[in-house]
């Protein structure tokens, strides 16, 4: 992905006429992106209902969005360099607009989670401009100010979704049920496109440069080698080529590096630079980078099987339950804003600790609920969480590229963001097959459905304790940064 940074010319440009109209539709454009994150989260329970659907289908409404996102992230990042930036803006809000119809349409789980992928498509194609396109409009003054909405609107996003996508359920329009999460995108998406063409300025794109498509196949393969035995495995019987499939990650994970080192040998056009990948601190630091986000969207898959299905919550009870951790993500992600480039690493630890702690409290609680789900009583837990995950990624994302050249930070940046995405589809696969598996056990075992589900949950959330916990550690192996904070800002957390 191109850093702000490189997008501008050699002179600052001039601030363009009609900026922040333009950069209302980019946050727009955010905002229905992230949302729509959120608000599938809360739905996920009605999908099954509504289709009837087995728990690896569910687990992939969630899984192939994200993956196919990651994917596509950092050649839609090219891609605008080379066709334009406005054009790939346009044409990514174009097809997630497509996608969300295609996703209110849907006659079957099958048909949702291919129209999943199509939204997927639109929002990398999306995404990426969003950030290169501010430097074209602002003045360096300016800057500062237009990618701090840019913040906002991920945490506003993150509040708002799971709050919009009950509500929008529980309404019922037109005995639609759960279509409208997705269809409320669809006049939104056509009113950013028709203003993105009269505001947004046409910026000449590169057509020299190169997209390494063999790259982004190669890391393809090898994640969906990870996730569709971890997704599809328990509802198989799990057999020997699951495991077979697994095993093959690893070598076609090395053939994707050599791949790197011999398009850097001939000066071709490689998906992330090799050199990073002999940057021990961006190493590290994406391992641990994913790790963290591995934790979050299987988190709220379960939480929400957990209160809907087992407890009967309404989605928008479900919703506002979880309210809590948005806000402290919120929260703590202004508040890090304030801080800058200050105890980095021991900012790090700490909101890892806080996510550790989250996890410990969420387990005492649902153990010690009975038939009665007192939803007041999560707040505190997730209110920690929500605080330690906005207190955790901004620093965690400085200390990585400090110790990026300034030539690579860009690309280390889109790759960071990449990275965090695949790391969510690994975490829904993990966390789903401990939940659905216990679950299965527990349900079979002759458990009633309150501690059947208290128990997955409790099993699943083992996984995120472990991480956090590793990544409170393993931390202060990454090196202090040599720089304040680099061009590109940290991503945006969907919570």
């Amino acid at each position: 992905m191109t850093p702000p940074s490189q997008t501008s010319a050699a002179a600052d440009p001039p601030p363009v006429a009609g900026r922040w109209i333009a950069m209302t539709i980019l946050l727009v454009a955010q905002f229905m992106n992230l949302i729509d994150v959120t608000i599938v989260n809360v739905a996920l329970p009605s999908l099954q209902t509504a289709f009837n659907a087995t728990s690896s289908q569910i687990e992939w409404v969630v899984a192939a969005y994200i993956l196919f996102f990651a994917l596509l992230l950092l050649p839609s990042g090219r891609m605008g360099d080379i066709v334009g930036r406005r054009l790939m803006f346009v044409l990514g809000v174009a097809v997630f607009t497509l996608g969300s119809a295609l996703c209110g349409l849907a006659p079957s789980i099958e048909a949702l989670v291919a129209s999943r992928v199509f939204q997927a498509v639109g929002a990398a194609m999306m995404t990426p401009q969003t950030l290169a396109i501010i430097p074209a409009i602002f003045s360096p003054k300016e800057r500062g100010a237009a990618f701090a909405l840019t913040g906002l609107t991920a945490g506003l996003a993150a509040v708002a979704g799971p709050v919009l996508g009950g509500w929008l359920i529980g309404a019922d329009i037109w005995g639609l049920g759960w279509r409208p999460i997705f269809l409320v995108n669809v006049p939104v998406g056509v009113l950013a496109i028709v203003l993105a063409l009269r505001y947004l300025p046409k910026v000449t794109g590169t057509r020299s440069m190169g997209l390494d498509l063999v790259g982004t196949a190669l890391a393809g393969v090898a994640l969906l080698l990870v996730i569709f035995p971890l997704i599809e495995g328990r509802q198989i019987g799990w057999p020997w080529w699951c495991f077979a499939m697994i095993a093959a990650a690893l070598p076609v994970a090395l053939l994707f590096l050599g791949w790197l080192r011999r398009q850097a040998a001939r000066n071709g056009a490689q998906v992330i630079p090799a050199s990073l990948f002999r940057n021990r601190s961006f190493v590290l630091g994406t391992v641990l980078s994913a790790a963290l986000f591995s934790g979050v969207p299987g988190f709220f898959l379960v939480l929400a099987l957990y209160l809907q299905v087992g407890y009967g919550l309404t989605p928008l009870q479900s919703g506002t339950t979880t309210v809590p951790f948005s806000l402290g993500v919120l929260l703590a992600s202004i508040l890090s804003g304030r801080l800058g480039a200050r105890w980095l690493r021991p900012r790090i630890t700490a909101g890892a600790l806080m996510l550790a702690g989250c996890m410990i409290l969420l387990r005492l609680i649902v153990g010690g609920t009975g038939d009665e789900l007192l939803r007041l009583a999560f707040a505190p837990a997730l209110l920690l969480g929500g605080i330690g995950l906005g207190t955790a990624i901004s620093p965690l994302f400085q200390t990585i590229l400090g110790n990026v050249e300034g030539r690579d930070t860009g690309a280390a940046s889109g790759g960071l963001q990449a990275f965090q995405q695949m790391g969510g589809a690994v975490g829904v696969a993990i966390m789903g097959e401990i939940f659905f598996a216990t679950l299965a056990g527990n349900l079979g075992a002759g458990l009633a459905p309150h501690p059947a589900y208290a128990g997955a949950l409790r099993n699943a959330v083992i996984y995120n304790l472990i991480v956090f916990a590793v990544l409170a550690a393993l931390v202060w192996r990454l090196p202090a940064p040599k720089a304040g904070p680099q061009h590109a800002p940290p991503p945006p957390v969907e919570a």
